[in-house]
């Protein structure tokens, strides 16, 4: 359900093809993995090894980084969870967005949050002191919840003051929705509350929601158009400077137009041919 001032929709959001292919990529992947490490007797070596490790992705394992966000956790308390919130997140808030953008941009963008927040918690990781990277990112982290964030920032911020039902029952505005993912980051980070994904790759989420989704075009592709203008008119200016008026070394002159009696004639008052 959503609505908005003057509008109100019942019933289940029709997803788009990109929505769709995502929900079941994550759905399926988990089932397997679910699957063969509780029943089928596989080894966890397949799956520590898909999932992000920030050392192992420095040393050339860098398929991590791509196949990260599409590995949920498999067994253990919270893992069925850790599963649906991904897929719902991207049914409940997505839909509006790939309506808005169409598939190619909806898709292009749940990639990219997916891959450059875990890049800008890898890069946190690396620059901050050992001992506190390790607490607030973790040995391993994956799934897809960075991406989800964006998409949740970028739908706020595309349709600013309506108002989503998520589940059908809880009623978010925009406003409501930014503060409460930014509130509950926040307050992982303080209880230190390890999540698979890691405790920053969250806000790296927020923050390429706003940067790659926050309207159309985006604030980025703004700033790039802005920069690309501006180059364009210091180009035009520095050719405007370089003209300079040619000379004119055999005294040729234009005669003014319009014509009279005399315009045939010289100066001596010949005719001129």
């Amino acid at each position: 359900m959503r609505s908005s001032p003057g509008f109100t929709q019942l019933g289940f959001p029709r997803p788009g093809k990109a929505q769709l292919g995502l929900m079941a990529v994550v759905f399926v992947v988990w089932l397997i993995f679910a699957i063969g490490l509780n029943w089928g007797g596989a080894s966890t070596d397949l799956f520590e090894i898909l999932v992000g490790n920030t050392s192992a992705i420095l040393h050339g394992e860098v398929w991590r980084l791509f196949t990260a966000p599409f590995m949920h956790a498999p067994s253990g308390p919270g893992a069925v969870g850790h599963m649906l919130w991904a897929v719902l997140g991207i049914y409940f808030l997505g839909t509006r967005l790939e309506e808005a953008w169409g598939s190619a941009r909806f898709l292009r963008f749940v990639l990219a949050t997916a891959v450059l927040s875990y890049v800008l918690q890898m890069l946190a990781e690396v620059v901050l002191p050992a001992s506190l990277g390790a607490r607030l990112v973790g040995d391993a982290w994956f799934g897809l919840m960075p991406a989800v964030t964006a998409i949740s920032i970028a739908w706020a911020l595309t349709f600013r003051g309506e108002t989503v039902r998520l589940m059908f029952v809880l009623p978010v505005t925009s406003g409501m929705l930014i503060v409460f993912i930014i509130v509950m980051a926040l307050l992982r980070v303080a209880v230190a509350d390890m999540q698979p994904e890691g405790l920053l790759a969250p806000f790296g989420g927020m923050l390429l929601g706003w940067l790659l989704g926050g309207g159309t075009p985006s604030p980025l592709r703004k700033a790039w158009l802005k920069l690309k203008l501006a180059r364009l008119d210091n180009e035009a200016r520095r050719e405007g400077k370089r003209r300079r008026p040619r000379p004119n070394p055999g005294g040729l002159r234009v005669i003014p137009g319009g014509r009279t009696d005399d315009d045939d004639k010289g100066p001596d008052g010949r005719w001129l041919n």
